[in-house]
């Protein structure tokens, strides 16, 4: 048939709107007005039930927005009816992946490819999407993903969407390392286009991680500044607000902003957000009423994280009992992990309703094990310690002082010496033995390891006739006794110390006054002003030596009863 003139711009306006209406649904779509995104994606959809570009970004709505089951039934239905189209296979491969079938997904990719491959090439249009999708999905291969988005972009260098999440997969490819070439791909995604707004809110969370303020601020104000209706911006920079400044006012001013770009979308989003500005507050009767009111809209479909917030808000009111509830729906229903401060909600609420030290512990230590930051995994497992000694939880203190030491790459052997004090203090004294005998051995000329492990052995056995108990007593309390003459007026505690105990042990246990007399002299060498010490040697003065009582003596020979009972202070 002859076109006309007509025809043909007739043709070519609604290819055009049909560009229009899918990059209006994907500015949705990014934006997180999930909502205007499936509206606008259904509308193309009706007029063209075979348009695989609607159908493909539909599913990818369903998908951000956690309905895995109606991506899944929606990409299932386009295959039925089409199972050649290369889009649609990879937005099935794309839920494969979710659902961990990761061969079955590898396949549709391929088989995509191959569909859509030409003269040319791989097509980069399929190629952003196999590796949107290995980004996305927890399952995916990101070096994979790497591979077939730096393919696209060499195929398409204008595409700003592929920019973008080559940025994103260098970042979760190789966290920590990756951000330098992630920043670098998200820079490029702006200038290709000065009006996406998204790659600035990606460099502002590059930003983020680093704790460097003001760069966060600046990229999520120009990400408004390109595009003022770019929800997403305003989210993160309500928690840049709320988390970053504490600056409440700020925080609800960004939030109405946030609540103004987004008609006709879901209001359980906006609710929850204010829940957690009530509860900055304090305002705990309001933060409750909002997040029991995102519950009871979302029903089956509520996300954990209002049970979480839940949580919070009940500790806050010390309603340990509603937040025990919570909380506990929140791990029982959570599936993509938890981070530390999870675990620190949960053991707060614990402890509050009553639950043991080692209850707690476990919750802690479960926390630190959710940390993949060695930094802030020490820093977490810290705060657990330093809870443990306001608690009086010694032992628990002691075992997450010594987890820590263990924790670090490098640890300062000098902390075997307060591991050894905490483990001590906390009664198992095996343990504190076997720690202070480490330190001896790094720092064999410091009194202090063999000053305490003197008294560990002796409070292993205060007859001081079990052993190996008394023998190595009396091989370390001589040890400090000895250093303590390299500096008298720094270790006079304990020299004199070690002297009383090594008087009272021959004295009392071994029946050797001479041996007794010794120590009690070596301690006044130390201290000569030494109460106790002055007091056991006018004992000894006064008392003959065992063989020289004069006839008629009424000397026993049996110990004196001041040294019965060596000294134990620190």
């Amino acid at each position: 048939m002859k076109k006309t003139l007509f025809t043909l711009c007739t043709v070519f306006m609604l290819a055009n709107l049909n560009a229009q209406s899918i990059q209006e649904g994907i500015n949705h779509l990014y934006a997180d007005r999930f909502k205007n995104a499936e509206q606008t994606f259904q509308k193309l959809l009706a007029a063209n039930p075979n348009n695989a570009d609607a159908t493909y970004w539909l599913g990818q709505t369903y998908l951000d927005r956690d309905d895995n089951d109606a991506a899944r039934q929606l990409y299932d239905k386009a295959l039925a009816a089409n199972g050649n189209n290369p889009l649609i296979m990879v937005g099935k491969g794309h839920v494969l992946l979710i659902d961990k079938k990761i061969d079955e997904a590898r396949q549709l990719f391929e088989s995509a490819l191959t569909v859509s491959r030409t003269k040319k090439g791989d097509d980069p249009v399929i190629l952003n999407a196999i590796g949107r999708a290995n980004v996305d999905a927890k399952d995916g291969n990101l070096t994979y993903a790497v591979e077939k988005l730096e393919m696209a972009l060499q195929r398409d260098p204008k595409n700003a969407d592929i920019a973008l999440n080559l940025g994103n997969a260098y970042r979760k490819k190789d966290p920590g390392q990756g951000g330098g070439k992630a920043y670098e791909m998200y820079k490029l995604a702006s200038q290709i286009n000065p009006n996406f707004a998204y790659p600035y809110v990606r460099i502002a969370a590059l930003f983020s991680t680093q704790k460097q303020w003001d760069l966060v601020l600046e990229n999520l104000n120009k990400a408004i500044q390109v595009d003022p209706s770019f929800s997403l911006a305003y989210y993160e920079l309500f928690y840049y607000y709320f988390f970053a400044k504490q600056d409440y006012a700020q925080a609800e001013a960004t939030l109405n902003k946030y609540i103004g770009t987004r008609a006709n979308e879901d209001k359980t989003e906006d609710d929850y957000m204010y829940s957690q500005l009530c509860w900055a507050k304090k305002d705990y009767d309001c933060a409750i009423a909002k997040a029991e009111g995102v519950k009871a809209a979302m029903g089956a479909k509520v996300k954990p994280r209002a049970y979480k917030q839940l949580a919070y808000s009940y500790l806050g009111k010390d309603d340990f009992a509603n937040a025990k509830t919570n909380i506990d729906a929140f791990f029982a229903r959570e599936k993509e992990g938890f981070v530390p401060t999870d675990y620190q909600l949960k053991a707060d609420i614990y402890t509050g309703g009553g639950a043991s030290c080692e209850e707690v512990y476990a919750l802690y230590i479960q926390g630190a094990a959710a940390d993949t930051v060695l930094t802030t995994k020490v820093d977490f497992m810290t705060k657990a310690a330093d809870y443990f000694k306001t608690k009086g939880c010694k032992i628990q203190e002691a075992d997450m002082r010594m987890a820590i030491y263990n924790t670090r790459k490098s640890p300062n052997p000098g902390g075997l010496f307060n591991l050894g004090l905490n483990y001590f203090q906390a009664g198992n004294l095996a343990k504190a033995d076997s720690l202070f005998t480490a330190y001896n051995t790094v720092f064999p000329d410091s009194v202090y390891g063999y000053f305490w492990r003197g008294r560990t052995n002796y409070q292993l056995d205060t007859t001081m006739i079990v052993e190996p108990y008394a023998t190595n007593m009396v091989q370390n309390y001589r040890k400090s006794l000895d250093i303590s003459f390299k500096d008298k007026i720094r270790y006079r505690t304990q020299g004199t110390q070690s002297a009383l105990l090594l008087a009272g042990y021959f004295n009392n246990i071994k029946s050797n006054r001479d041996s007794a007399l010794m120590y009690v002299v070596k301690g006044l060498e130390i201290d000569s002003t030494n109460a106790q010490l002055k007091g056991i040697k006018e004992i000894f003065d006064k008392q003959p030596a065992k063989g020289t009582q004069k006839p008629g003596s009424k000397a026993t020979g049996k110990p004196s009863a001041a040294l019965r009972k060596p000294a134990n202070k620190s």
